[in-house]
């Protein structure tokens, strides 16, 4: 009777010099190592699948061609909302005064803002309260918000003066006092705001 066993020639040379006896192994055996992966036939598929979109040749695919109607390079990253504002961004610029009375309001206004921002109070703070009045097209619940937003700020304000003038605040910071400096701007714009509605 034959025996199945197949003598394995792959003895092996262990560290130290010495070899290792040859493995036995059945007849047809492969080693763990060398059996392929089990792949289904859905993955094989896509493996075999090309690249390429079909009647796409690897020429045509190299040499990249601006296509009417695609987004170019510099928005390709973008998402849709990104891009949505880049272009109203584009549209207002385009529908801009580009004269020098545009560019005059474009001056005055941010001249105003720096002047409410780096001012402690006092004549510039009228000039915030007019600018933030001046715009018409606000709606009723913007009016009550900003209304809302006022008495807020005046109740802080008054807070602020009852600590310092029982005591609790002895050295009042410089925003404090930029903040107790706006006060009677503050006053004005609310009534000017409950006037208009």
């Amino acid at each position: 009777m034959a025996t199945p066993y197949v003598q394995d020639d792959s003895a092996t040379q262990r560290p130290d010099g010495t070899w290792r006896k040859p493995r036995r192994v059945k007849d047809g055996y492969t080693p763990q190592e060398e059996v392929p992966v089990y792949e289904n036939k859905y993955v094989k598929f896509f493996k075999g699948k090309p690249d390429l979109p079909p009647g796409l040749n690897q020429a045509d695919a190299a040499s990249p061609k601006q296509i009417p109607g695609c987004v170019d390079s510099e928005t390709a990253g973008l998402s849709k909302a990104a891009k949505r504002n880049m272009k109203r961004k584009e549209k207002r610029k385009q529908q801009q005064p580009q004269g020098p009375d545009g560019d005059a309001d474009v001056e005055s206004v941010s001249e105003a803002v720096e002047n409410v921002s780096i001012s402690d109070g006092g004549e510039s703070s009228d000039k915030a309260a007019a600018i933030s009045v001046s715009s018409p097209d606000e709606s009723p619940a913007e009016k009550a918000k900003k209304i809302k937003n006022l008495k807020k700020k005046l109740r802080q304000v008054e807070d602020l003066q009852q600590k310092m003038d029982s005591g609790e605040i002895k050295e009042p910071t410089k925003d404090q006092l930029e903040k107790l400096g706006r006060a009677e701007a503050l006053q004005a714009e609310l009534q000017q705001l409950e006037c208009d509605s």
